[in-house]
């Protein structure tokens, strides 16, 4: 057995909880979690069934611990895991699952898959088997501050031109303010509209807040990769920054895995209790308008839908806010059919869209989300979160769909009374 297979099934064995082990033992092979996949549904093959992407886990957990298991282990009637299966599974346990939690939706016993994926990516980190595009991520985000290597001039010149097109101060390192805000890299690069709808929202709602230039950068590129000592190391670095600035709320942009990361996983990451609050921008907004600080003229026209994220959504339950927010600006907004809990995924969450290999099977994959798209008749789609919106547009683009695709925060921000 090599080395990095043996620390591959050390770690497979120091994952096995108690949550894992009542999972298993209690899995009745229904075989529901394949219907509620989208890589089961638009393949049609049985490999991408949520629950055989775990098989490698499984046997440890049955060998290790189960007497059957052990028995079958000791007259060699069990085989074990292998350092070559385990590179032939690691696109089922990545390529093929963006840890959406659909499955777990719909599972009768109530076993939360992703829950054991997260485990399972642990020992598969562990022993070499990660793709290394996220590897890449994962070193970029520890030793430069950013999954795409993004540094602070570039965060510093993107400030510079969202001051120059608003007029509204960019504050950074603004020791005592109510609100620090975090960007993902996606928002740096691609959406750099984000920033200057904070701006604009939080000059309205006279609100202060600062960005902090140690700790800019959301992203949690450990969460998805299945290393828990990086996304701590992730997670501290937003927490020594906001806890240096002295705010009061950490508020997560739009991005999936890291308000996951940092508003549920992030106290046990560390191991204590924040000294601050986190939200998401959807939270903070909602509540801006609940409190009549959210000032909005004019409707969109056309017909709009909303792509719920599931890391938002379904993970972290903001099901009512963007529908909230969308009212306020949208006469003919409908949602789609599997919408809310039971949406469809975008089909790039949990690292999948930063996989190069993965593209082809993602791209089948949004088959589910284009038939969505297609019944509501929606001319433009909006979400709020911004892996969605560039896997999203990515999709569309593949199938010829001319559907535009904003960010929530975005399209609010447009619609501010002007003045106010």
């Amino acid at each position: 057995m090599s080395a990095t297979l043996s620390k591959g099934i050390n770690s497979f064995k120091e994952m096995i909880d108690a949550p894992v082990a009542s999972f298993f033992s209690s899995c009745v092979h229904c075989g529901l979690c394949a219907e509620a996949c989208l890589f089961y549904t638009e393949t049609g093959d049985p490999k991408y069934t949520p629950i055989h992407k775990l098989e490698p886990l499984r046997r440890v957990w049955q060998q290790e611990y189960t007497l059957l298991g052990k028995l079958g282990k000791l007259l060699g009637l069990s085989k074990p895991v292998t350092d070559a299966e385990l590179e032939e599974w690691k696109p089922l346990v990545y390529d093929s699952c963006t840890m959406c939690s659909r499955c777990a939706m719909v599972c009768p016993v109530g076993n939360d898959m992703t829950y054991m994926i997260r485990k399972m990516r642990e020992g598969m980190a562990a022993s070499g088997h990660a793709p290394k595009d996220l590897i890449g991520a994962s070193t970029r985000s520890v030793e430069i501050g950013s999954p795409m290597g993004i540094r602070l001039p570039a965060v510093k010149a993107q400030m510079k031109h969202v001051q120059d097109d608003t007029g509204i101060d960019i504050p950074l390192d603004r020791v005592g303010s109510e609100y620090m805000v975090l960007m993902s890299s996606m928002e740096i690069i691609n959406f750099p509209e984000y920033l200057a709808a904070i701006a604009r929202i939080m000059k309205q709602a006279g609100k202060t807040w600062t960005l902090c230039s140690e700790a800019f950068e959301a992203t949690n590129s450990g969460i998805q990769i299945g290393a828990s000592d990086i996304a701590k190391v992730l997670v501290q670095r937003v927490v020594d920054g906001a806890e240096k600035l002295k705010v009061k709320t950490v508020i997560s942009p739009e991005c999936g895995h890291a308000f996951t990361a940092l508003r549920w996983e992030g106290p046990n990451l560390i191991g204590r209790a924040y000294t601050f609050e986190v939200q998401h921008i959807l939270e903070v907004l909602d509540e801006f308008r609940s409190a009549g600080l959210l000032k909005t003229t004019g409707f969109e026209e056309a017909r709009l839908t909303f792509h719920d994220p599931c890391q938002i959504v379904r993970r972290g339950g903001l099901l009512a806010q963007p529908r909230n927010l969308l009212n306020m600006v949208a006469k003919n907004f409908v949602d789609t059919a599997d919408r809310g809990k039971m949406n469809w995924c975008c089909g790039g969450g949990g690292g999948v869209s930063a996989i190069e290999e993965a593209e082809p099977l993602r791209l089948q994959a949004f088959k589910v989300k284009k038939a969505q798209l297609e019944e509501t008749g929606a001319k433009t789609l909006v979400t709020a979160c911004a892996n969605c919106r560039i896997v999203l547009e990515e999709g569309l683009e593949h199938y010829h769909m001319n559907i535009p695709v904003m960010g929530l925060t975005e399209l609010i921000a447009e619609h501010l009374t002007e003045g106010e």
